[in-house]
């Protein structure tokens, strides 16, 4: 964006000094603007009083203990998570057949080894 100095018209008429502009670029800055001005916007979003002072209670209680019981056996004792039944298939055993790593044969004579 060059500067343009004050200057004098050949009709007298004197202009001041301004900045010009490249053909497009006012477009190109109001664009550039817009969609700024849009991220700013979208992107500030806050609580629903706009202070951000938004309290979430926690789902758990600190410390966390373990209770265990001297009749208990040792380890984990699993509780279920869900409410609802989750069922996993169980693949069904395969027996290893063996797979040839070469489909081709190979003629190492031909590789220049000399084997």
């Amino acid at each position: 964006m060059p500067f343009v100095r004050p200057y004098v018209r050949f009709d007298g008429t004197p202009v001041r000094g301004h900045f010009r502009w490249a053909p497009g670029a006012r477009r190109e800055m109001t664009i550039f603007a817009v969609v700024g001005l849009a991220v700013l916007g979208f992107g500030n979003t806050e609580g629903a009083d706009g202070a951000g002072n938004v309290r979430h209670t926690p789902s758990v209680t600190y410390p966390i203990r373990f209770n265990h019981a001297n009749d208990a056996p040792q380890g984990a004792v699993p509780h279920p998570t869900v409410s609802y039944p989750i069922k996993f298939d169980t693949p069904t055993p395969r027996r290893a057949t063996p797979a040839p790593s070469v489909s081709y044969p190979i003629d190492f004579s031909a590789l220049g080894s000399g084997r």
